[in-house]
């Protein structure tokens, strides 16, 4: 606990910290780029960038808008990590269900002796919480190693928003799928592809139950005395969260209306081969009105004209505009950024990558307000402390437990709403000290799994040279004075005197974990 007190000091003033009133250089432009487009920049990335100056940052921005196939990581991550190459049929095979194990053995749930017996019929590497391990290893070692940094920004927020929690059920076994298929082919496409994808993917079917939504009083052939009916979840969060916002401008009865035309969305033998498949005895082919709009496709179709006219919306443009500018530049965006991002996305009918681009060019982006405006996430933070050491993963899962620890278990947040992605939901002192461990335990080598080269040696040999010299290699874009006051006293008052009279260098090593507790370090 001893190294957390100064760092505590240091971090202490986080959550009102003011930002610096000179205007951008080209060091502040290619720190901004990306500290907000990746998951932290490499040592030297920044100056590299910086002495380019706006044609290399135009380039480098063009570079991450048409990311090029990185086969050696994903040949890597698919032989580290076998689900990702897994249909979801596969998965549920490879990985099977600890109820329909116990079913077949006979075993009877309750008992003292159930979860033993359970144990010993399943070998550890068949257990569905492999699963997840996996699910969340990859996400890691993507996030911590691709060159594609923008993509793996992209899937992480675009999974965020199309929120499925891995918790619940089958989605265990459904999720490498979804996001793979999903979500991560579409994040630089139409946004209605994306959509659509992501509506007829089991996982999201199952997610929000619409897999079981049917036509009010539908009747089984094996069960005539069970009725089922209508299911309004996925209308619900289809409008409220994946496309219009919660100001959206419909009502409870468009809810409904939704509802109705994605009854008979469903899933083909969920347990075994999890296919979707649209059953039109399950369908509500009655006469529907959404948002003022008859909608008389009929079908599957139903479903589809709601989405072609959700996504087509100008409401779910300003809506999508505004999460992205709040994603991507403060956490209460400029109405004007909102307003530019959601002309283009009018303009290109939803061309994702357009939409990206009139944010990342927007003065708005690049406004002095912007820069350090965004508190890290416990996962933003945790890679960006890897890469910041130029480090590598060949275990994710002591990271994956530390982000767990910090408060965003990975691919298990239970509400639709996802995570959230604004600073109260991550400044507090408890979130903070969880940080100020890692950091201290990264400094020391001490966290399982993580690799990263020696540092240069300081040359300085006083406490004041050697914060100047460490800090620009973790915080390129420079401290602030009353942090760099903090650290100073931290350093002055590491113990470095020999038993002899000799002076031992400042401890790099302490001063490094400082360095990542610093407020300028959790903020991007």
């Amino acid at each position: 606990m001893r190294p957390i007190l100064p760092i505590l000091l240091i971090a202490a003033p986080l959550a009102a910290q003011a930002l610096p009133p000179s205007p951008l250089n080209a060091q502040a432009k290619a720190t901004h780029l990306l500290d907000r487009l990746t998951f932290g920049p490499r040592p030297g990335e920044s100056e590299a960038l910086a002495k380019g100056g706006d044609k290399a940052l135009r380039a480098w921005l063009q570079s991450q808008l048409h990311p090029q196939p990185e086969p050696a990581l994903e040949a890597w991550i698919r032989k580290t990590f076998p689900t990702q190459g897994m249909s979801i049929a596969e998965t549920l095979a490879a990985f099977p269900r600890p109820a329909a194990v116990a079913k077949r053995q006979g075993l009877k749930p309750g008992s003292e002796d159930f979860k033993d017996q359970l144990k010993d019929l399943v070998p550890p590497e068949k257990r569905p919480a492999r699963i997840s391990e996996q699910q969340a290893g990859q996400k890691l070692v993507r996030a911590i190693e691709s060159k594609n940094q923008l993509q793996e920004v992209l899937t992480d927020f675009w999974f965020n928003h199309f929120n499925v929690d891995e918790s619940k059920g089958l989605d265990r076994w459904m999720l490498p799928s979804y996001e793979r298929d999903a979500i991560r082919p579409h994040v630089f496409g139409k946004f209605r592809d994306l959509l659509g994808a992501v509506a007829w993917h089991p996982a999201m079917l199952f997610y929000l139950d619409n897999w079981l939504s049917v036509k009010d009083g539908l009747q089984l052939p094996r069960r005539p005395d069970k009725k089922m009916g209508l299911n309004e979840n996925y209308g619900r969060e289809l409008m409220e969260l994946h496309t219009l916002g919660v100001d959206g401008g419909y009502t409870q009865a468009d809810v409904r209306e939704v509802a109705r035309c994605f009854t008979g969305w469903s899933i083909e033998k969920p347990y075994q081969g999890a296919e979707p498949v649209f059953r039109p005895r399950a369908h509500d082919d009655g006469p529907k009105t959404v948002l003022g709009v008859a909608v008389t496709a009929g079908g599957r179709e139903d479903g589809e004209r709601v989405l072609d006219m959700l996504a087509s919306s100008p409401v779910t443009a300003h809506h999508l505009s505004f999460l992205l500018c709040k994603r991507f530049i403060s956490d209460t965006p400029p109405p004007s950024a909102v307003d530019r991002v959601a002309a283009a996305y009018l303009k290109t009918n939803g061309d994702l990558r357009a939409v990206y681009e009139a944010l990342f060019t927007s003065p708005e982006f690049w406004s002095k307000a912007s820069v350090d405006a965004k508190v890290k996430t416990p996962f933003e933070f945790v890679v960006s402390s890897v890469r910041a050491l130029d480090g590598h993963v060949d275990d994710p899962l002591p990271i994956a437990g530390t982000v767990a620890r910090m408060g965003e278990p990975l691919y298990r947040c239970q509400p639709p709403t996802g995570y959230k992605d604004t600073a109260d939901a991550w400044v507090s002192t408890g979130a903070l000290v969880e940080r100020l461990r890692f950091g201290t335990a990264l400094a020391k080598r001490q966290v399982p799994g993580v690799s990263w080269p020696d540092l240069p040696p300081l040359s300085a040999s006083n406490p004041e040279a050697a914060v100047d010299a460490m800090a620009p290699r973790l915080v390129p874009g420079g401290l602030s004075t009353g942090t760099r006051d903090a650290l100073l006293k931290a350093a002055n008052a590491m113990p470095r005197a020999y038993a002899d009279g000799e002076t031992r260098p400042v401890d790099q090593t302490q001063l490094l974990g400082f360095l990542l507790g610093s407020p300028e370090f959790q903020r991007r």
